[in-house]
């Protein structure tokens, strides 16, 4: 059996190498999605042979785990196997000083702030055309008076998708408050700070962002984008209806979390639980 520090070792070579560590990092931000090979070797750039030799040195390490369905093998972050890396280098290494090693608080902001202020919530995709504004609109009139909600797109078009704003009227929301915004806006001096930052397209979830300050909890509950869709007119118009109604379904199960009886790591589960149950129901 290897030591535990042979496993520590091994991991910490594995993501030493940039192609392992960006490849790592993807799958971490989409987690708990399940990807394709071929999707991640568009996301990064990687030839095959490439991606296949450092998704099996991942593999080795127990970063990432592999899962087949039919002739697919599928991929996700291994976060047991991560998360064994983090406290070995805190208990181990750190001798238990985290607090001096990672300059960690005693207090969590995000789980003490909402008593006296909202949560502030954003919501990305490539566009900020449809699915972010959804995902905007829902958690705005579902809970707003909890949370203060902002979309914004990595690659924001100039106007909002009109099927996506005929939709949301049709529905009787409030479509005043909506228009496209790059995330930059988000990110600079003088910005709300984002308790909660969900990306809701894979695009933009395999984009390498910079960090966002205060660290806030994150999920990625990806959907396909309806503006894309082909096909007839009633064809397209069902696209977005569906990807409206898998967002709604998500956005309501994140709204009904007790929030102030849960702390940072279990409601991160909470939020990685709702995209992977969701998943299996859309």
């Amino acid at each position: 059996m290897e030591s535990a520090d042979h496993i520590h070792l091994a991991q910490l070579t594995a993501l030493a190498h940039p192609k392992r560590l960006s490849l790592f990092r993807l799958l971490m931000r989409r987690y708990p999605d399940r990807v394709p090979a071929g999707d991640l070797a568009e996301a990064l750039g990687m030839p095959p042979s490439s991606l296949s030799a450092a998704l099996a040195q991942l593999r080795q390490a127990g970063l990432v785990t592999q899962d087949r369905q039919g002739t697919s093998l599928l991929y996700a972050a291994d976060t047991g196997g991560s998360g064994r890396l983090v406290n070995f280098l805190v208990a181990d290494c750190c001798r238990g000083r985290g607090d001096i090693c990672f300059n960690l608080s005693g207090e969590d902001p995000l789980m003490t702030d909402h008593t006296t202020r909202k949560w502030n919530v954003l919501f990305i995709c490539t566009g900020n055309s449809a699915r972010s504004i959804f995902a905007e609109t829902l958690l705005r009139e579902m809970a707003g008076d909890r949370f203060e909600v902002f979309s914004a797109g990595t690659r924001p078009q100039s106007e909002l998708n009109p099927h996506a704003v005929a939709l949301l009227a049709a529905k009787g929301h409030d479509i005043s408050p909506l228009r496209s915004k790059h995330v930059s806006e988000f990110q600079g001096e003088g910005a709300p700070k984002m308790d909660f930052v969900f990306t809701v397209c894979d695009t933009a979830a395999n984009e390498e962002c910079p960090p966002w300050p205060g660290q806030p909890m994150s999920g990625h509950w990806g959907q396909p984008d309806p503006v894309k869709a082909t096909g007839t007119e009633a064809e397209r118009r069902l696209a977005f209806q569906q990807v409206y109604g898998a967002l709604k379904n998500r956005i309501a199960a994140f709204a009904a979390l007790p929030m102030g009886t849960l702390d940072r790591v279990a409601l991160q589960a909470r939020i990685d639980d709702i995209g992977r149950t969701m998943e299996k129901t859309t």
